[in-house]
């Protein structure tokens, strides 16, 4: 789920540390003792406990109390952590760590240890760490309460702000932004059954540890511990912070029990509505969506796949056949501010996510969900890759890929991109006058598309599918935008999606990544779509 917190601006409160001295030497140790990288424990630790752990049989954490699940929003804002007393400040380390409470969505606390060369040391509770807009609600905080999750910071976009720049918090939620972003989608450790009758499941995060780095390291790894009702997994996540922000991620996967959809590398965000879309009554901006598109590499083709997101009235699944795929990600490709024109939400600097594997996965699928939403404050698209060979209970599976958090180059595709789609009747004037027709435009830009004459003789290639009928199709340069725009007039077959896919060539060379798009039966673009 997207939150958006209150632009509220307090001034930190200093305590004096009320606990006994050997609390203190510990908390001491891990705030401004050695920053020397251990050597002493590695993914293999890991790996050992998550394999231990799926040897037994699955205890669900214990929640926290009542009354802080029941927080509303505000109240649990409410409580801050001090930046001043974050991980490594006073060592004015580039990397720093803020802790986050439980409460609310955060319905568990995790372990959090930091790694430096005297060991490994578990990071105290500390209240007086937080700032509490209520203090009946701090007088109930149980002094041994933990911690949810933790955030980084580093100084991303400039020399002398430390900034958020990676969350981890909430099951096997993380979210990350490069440079100039605000946040926006979130990436998950796993993804299991997501989308199926059965019910997902949600594996968590139990315990962290933070491998100290140098004060000026422009990197830093950590490691993670995932528990769940039908797996165990041990991660290994070095984070590069910057233009995009780059975690390099592995992963060792224990199943515990049958699963029936395993997703690797899965990938959270919200659609709402956007230009291929009709916009839902009163809503005065143009779009509102953190990601508009599913990008996809095949290996096996080398061919780049986009699909434009929709919300749709009744959950879609849709399967992506690949074989050693390259790379997958959710987009925000449209990114000015006149295309949301929301100073609040900042739509326009949410980042796109693109996940890279490293080695050969073989053949499995990339998979999106859509399920239907009726606010901006659900996430609503889930991406994620699953293998067509499933891993056996007790048959470990290993995996690394790189995740990168950026703008919508994030991706370094070479081919030209569509930059838009517009989706309108196709019965009507501007649209055509064909009865249950669909009006489609792509705008396409970039790539080899960038060096071509206007007057090049540029075609599209169009498929319908699904039954579906091609009325017409032709291309056009717009000057005004400097893209090239393929216009269709298409009619799906009856009581069937409207389902296409497009590219654009020239003397038969490939210009573009193919473009597919599938519009529901049941819709808002026609009179009787909805």
């Amino acid at each position: 789920m997207i939150f958006f917190a209150r632009r509220v601006r307090r001034t930190p409160r200093f305590k004096p540390l009320r606990d006994g001295a050997i609390r203190a030497i510990a908390l001491l140790v891990i705030l401004v003792g050695p920053c020397v990288p251990a050597h002493a424990f590695d993914l293999r630790d890991v790996v050992a406990k998550a394999k231990a752990l799926a040897a037994r049989s699955y205890q669900a954490p214990t929640p926290i109390p009542k009354f802080l699940r029941e927080l509303s929003f505000d109240e649990y804002q409410g409580i801050r952590f001090n930046p001043d007393r974050s991980l490594w400040r006073t060592a004015h380390a580039r990397f720093q760590v803020m802790l986050v409470p439980p409460g609310l969505y955060y319905t568990n606390v995790v372990r959090i240890n930091v790694v430096d060369g005297t060991g490994v040391h578990r990071i105290p509770f500390q209240k007086d760490d937080f700032d509490f807009s209520s203090q009946e609600l701090e007088k109930r905080i149980p002094a041994d309460l933990g911690y949810a999750g933790f955030k980084l910071t580093y100084p991303l976009n400039g020399p002398k702000v430390q900034n958020q720049f990676l969350v981890f918090a909430g099951a096997s939620y993380f979210r990350g932004v490069g440079k100039g972003n605000a946040f926006g989608l979130s990436a998950r450790g796993v993804a299991v059954d997501t989308g199926l009758p059965s019910g997902e499941e949600f594996p968590s995060f139990i315990e962290y540890w933070l491998v100290r780095p140098s004060a000026d390291a422009h990197a830093m790894t950590f490691y993670a511990l995932l528990n769940g009702k039908s797996l165990t997994g041990a991660y290994r996540f070095t984070v590069y912070p910057g233009s995009p922000t780059m975690l390099q991620v592995k992963v060792v996967l224990f199943p515990r029990a049958p699963i029936q959809l395993p997703g690797i590398a899965p990938l959270t965000s919200m659609f709402f509505y956007g230009a291929n879309t009709a916009r839902p009554p009163g809503e005065w901006r143009p779009q509102v969506h953190d990601s508009d598109g599913l990008l996809i590499h095949n290996g096996g083709t080398g061919e780049w796949l986009w699909r434009p997101l929709l919300n749709p009235k009744q959950l879609q699944m849709y399967y992506f056949n690949t074989e050693n795929v390259r790379g997958f990600g959710l987009l925000q490709r449209e990114t000015g501010f006149s295309d949301y024109q929301d100073p609040g939400a900042r739509y326009d600097e949410r980042p796109s996510a693109w996940v890279a594997p490293q080695g050969d996965w073989g053949k499995g699928q990339v998979i999106l969900l859509e399920l239907p939403a009726s606010a901006e404050t659900n996430d609503n698209m889930v991406a994620f890759w699953s293998p067509s060979e499933k891993a056996d209970v007790g048959k470990p599976m290993t995996l690394s890929y790189d995740l990168s958090f950026g703008d919508d180059g994030v991706a370094k595709e070479p081919m030209g991109y569509a930059a838009a789609t517009f989706v309108g009747n196709g019965n009507i004037i501007g649209g055509g006058s064909t009865h249950g027709a669909y009006r489609v435009i792509v705008d396409f830009a970039g790539g080899p598309l960038a060096t071509l004459a206007p007057t090049a003789p540029v075609v599209g290639q169009v498929t319908a599918l699904d039954g579906g009928k091609l009325m017409e199709h032709y291309v056009e340069y717009v000057r005004p935008t400097r893209r090239w725009r393929l216009s269709i007039l298409a009619k799906p077959a009856p009581g069937q999606p409207l389902s296409l896919r497009a590219f654009l060539q020239e003397d038969k060379k490939t210009l573009t990544e193919t473009w597919t798009y599938h519009l529901p039966v049941h819709n808002d673009i026609v009179p009787g779509g909805g």
